[in-house]
């Protein structure tokens, strides 16, 4: 059974970090891009970053870059998205996603940033 779960969100000031970080399991995690999205409230869904199989490649957002930094350690089956110098629009639920044949998405976990 394919599991994909999130956490490390919670509430920030702007300027200020969080680190997520989405555990997965049920599949060769080492052979799957892994995928962070994220929603917020009244909006679509939007791709934050992505990182290949074996972590060589990466791909971010016009609005993120230069600030989040995605990574993922394949011993731990784990992906992480580093959010640096957060802003009031990067709030939103952070999900984590995985195409392993079919397309997995975690539960997600809420970024809020507000002073």
């Amino acid at each position: 059974q394919v599991q994909l779960v999130e956490s490390g969100g919670g509430l920030a000031q702007p300027g200020g970090s969080l680190r997520l970080s989405c555990a997965a399991s049920g599949f060769t995690f080492r052979f799957v891009t892994m995928r962070w999205y994220r929603q917020a409230p009244g909006k679509e869904r939007e791709l934050v970053a992505s990182i290949t199989s074996g972590g060589g490649i990466t791909n971010y957002a016009a609005s993120v870059k230069g600030r989040f930094t995605i990574s993922r350690d394949n011993t731990k089956n784990t992906v992480y998205l580093q959010m640096n110098s957060l802003k009031p629009e990067d709030t939103a639920v952070y999900y984590c996603n995985a195409m392993a044949g079919p397309v997995y998405w975690g539960r997600g976990t809420q970024v809020t940033v507000s002073s």
